[in-house]
């Protein structure tokens, strides 16, 4: 068993993703680069978006088509214009996108190790814009560990 170690070094960085609007925007390479410039060899790194009508996952990045699944399983479970939401001082995918945004998360942790992270074979990081109209989002990078 390993003995734990305190985390040496802490970097944090950003980067703004541009969306065309409901999709997702892969950010794995974007994430990677700013893993390996940290100067962190093993540790943990922390993702997150501030926004609340999008969100962050770790998904398949082969088959595109798991993410057009996704998107209409969305569609179906929370659909844009439900009479159940008052909220829709944006329209009517206003409130639908902050709960898409609740069920996926806003921030995620992988495991660093020789400067990489750590994915399987077929995860990708991905940045899931739920508003219809296009948006810039800011994405946070922070890298912990030694």
């Amino acid at each position: 068993m390993s003995r734990a170690t305190p985390a040496e070094h802490v970097a944090q960085n950003g980067f703004t993703v541009h969306t065309r609007g409901r999709g997702f925007s892969e950010i794995t390479d974007k994430v990677a680069e700013l893993i390996a410039t940290s100067g962190v060899h093993t540790g943990i790194a922390n993702i997150f978006t501030a926004h609340t009508s999008c969100s962050l996952l770790i998904s398949e990045n082969a088959d595109p088509a798991v993410r057009t699944d996704l998107e209409r399983w969305f569609a179906r479970a929370v659909p844009d214009g439900d009479k159940i939401f008052q909220h829709d001082a944006e329209g009517p995918d206003d409130m639908p996108a902050h709960v898409r945004a609740i069920l996926t998360g806003v921030g995620l942790t992988i495991p660093v190790h020789g400067g990489k992270p750590q994915l399987g074979t077929w995860q990708g990081i991905y940045l899931w814009e739920h508003r219809v109209d296009p948006h810039q989002r800011k994405v946070i990078v922070t890298v912990f560990g030694h």
